[in-house]
């Protein structure tokens, strides 16, 4: 009897794990056990208990075991992916047109022309014919088609450009049937590990679909667009995906394939997605019939918690973008956010630094509230601040032409518009260059996108009528001030 017990109590440790109703059984002892039953039991026990690689293989039985594939996801996706051709017109400018000697004794000869061609990929999301694809690609185009999968061209027309996020969004003229579409997926839902397809026109080869996974999500030190906030991807994206879709394995579109990360010029499994989240808000900007993208204004500026700040403030580790500056008047003035309140989160989304809480931001729907969290003397504090854009009122903007150092620069007074999208301060005065003619002598002498121009020769720049008059005037020397990067910087230029 006791050698029976001890067979019955070892056969209870076995079926520990899934089977424990027979233990209660046994233990109880309404169970009795003959020698043959205590051996099966015991076969049963040890196949639960091995691990999945020591399990029994077999020989699949049919093809649906055998065959894996993507190719019902392909098959849904590939024809509402585009190739894109942009063309525009050059002029070959010849360096003895600068010389007087020549212009003087030559003439001016003709300059010829030359067609640059940049080759994309774009997506198609909507039936009517819209096209999501990257800003860079039609950047300056004088024509544009697109080429479905099915090899049929059309050609389309820019309806609109946002170089903040580096999306455009295309028309097909004159269409006259209904195309097929992907459908976004909310972009925030994605994970570290899923599964993702890529699919465009790399190197001009003809449609391409290529495979991995989300690498990481987040990255926000990438350097690509205003919004840094990029879905990081090893499925193989080359030179011509850009402005393609990257999906997941419904086969909706989670991001625009944007950027690589290359030594040689190729894919080195490194690639970055904008998110579909931020191209949802382009698309419908697109098709409420605007010429440009409008987003929520917040009214503070924002800074990076570095290691010795977050030691300051008691923080576990640098986290949050740090608030410096509060535009008097403006949605987060009126929600009652104050300097140095440290903001963690939008709407119990985390914010990690700056270029995160900027993207949460910027895909909010305009007409609601935001919940933002924030982080002051050491208790946490939720704000409400309405969803609002920011007041655009005498922008005035002027090219300014004639012989200057400012010559071919676009400038604009400075407005709340104007500041949230040159990330600029809004309480600086003078006017900020918002463009430059490649060609023209304020690119030449040093002028950048972003520079505002606070004084001339003595005199004050308040508006962009100011430094065009300044600019019309004949001078031997000009003396500049300017800020740059919240830096004042004094210039002196030859006439």
């Amino acid at each position: 009897m006791a050698a029976g017990r001890r067979r019955e109590n070892a056969v209870s440790l076995l079926l520990l794990s899934g089977q424990g109703n027979y233990m209660t059984a046994l233990e109880s002892g309404t169970i009795h056990m003959t020698p043959f039953r205590l051996f099966a039991l015991s076969l049963l026990a040890l196949t639960v208990a091995l691990p999945a690689h020591a399990q029994e293989r077999r020989v699949p039985t049919s093809q649906n075991e055998l065959v894996l594939s993507y190719a019902p996801i392909v098959q849904r996706v590939t024809p509402a992916v585009v190739n894109v051709y942009a063309a525009k017109v050059v002029k070959n400018r010849n360096p003895l047109l600068d010389d007087p000697i020549f212009r003087r004794f030559f003439g001016v000869p003709g300059q010829p022309e030359q067609m640059q061609r940049s080759l994309g990929s774009g997506v198609m999301v909507d039936p009517a014919g819209l096209v999501v694809t990257n800003n860079h690609v039609i950047e300056g185009a004088d024509q544009v088609k697109i080429s479905l999968a099915d090899k049929r061209e059309f050609d389309a027309e820019i309806v609109l450009k946002d170089k903040r996020s580096d999306l455009a969004v295309l028309r097909v003229k004159n269409a006259k049937e209904k195309f097929p579409t992907l459908e976004f997926a909310n972009s925030d839902n994605l994970q570290v590990g899923d599964v993702v397809m890529a699919v465009g026109n790399p190197f001009g080869v003809g449609q391409t679909v290529t495979h991995g996974i989300v690498s990481a999500l987040a990255r926000t030190q990438v350097g690509i667009t205003d919004y840094q906030f990029f879905i990081q991807t090893d499925a193989a994206i080359n030179p011509g995906n850009s402005g393609g879709a990257l999906v997941d394995m419904t086969g909706k579109l989670v991001g625009i394939n944007t950027a690589i990360f290359s030594r040689s010029g190729g894919s080195q499994g490194i690639g970055f997605a904008i998110p579909a989240n931020m191209v949802r808000v382009v698309v419908a900007s697109a098709e409420q019939g605007g010429k440009a993208v409008k987003r929520p204004w917040l009214g503070a500026r924002m800074q990076v918690v570095t290691p010795e700040i977050a030691e300051s403030l008691g923080l576990p580790r640098p986290s949050g973008a740090l608030v410096v500056n509060v535009v008097p008047g403006s949605p987060a003035a009126r929600a009652g956010m104050k300097v140095s309140d440290l903001v963690v989160a939008v709407d119990n989304q985390t914010v990690d630094d700056p270029n995160a809480f900027g993207y949460r931001f910027a895909t909010r729907p305009l007409g609601g509230v935001a919940q933002i969290e924030v982080r002051r003397a050491g208790k946490l504090v939720k704000l409400s601040v309405p969803l609002e854009t920011a007041p655009d009122t005498n922008r005035d903007e002027v090219v300014i032409r004639g012989r200057s150092p400012f010559e071919g620069a676009k400038v604009s007074n400075i407005t709340p518009a104007v500041a949230d999208e040159m990330r600029i301060d809004s309480s600086v005065e003078g006017v900020v260059v918002v463009a430059l003619a490649d060609d023209g002598a304020a690119a030449n002498v040093g002028f950048r996108k972003g520079d505002v121009i606070v004084a001339v020769n003595g005199r004050k720049i308040e508006t962009t009528g100011e430094l065009a008059s300044v600019a019309r005037e004949r001078s031997r020397l000009w003396r500049i001030t300017i800020l740059r990067g919240g830096r004042q910087i004094q210039v002196t230029l030859g006439g």
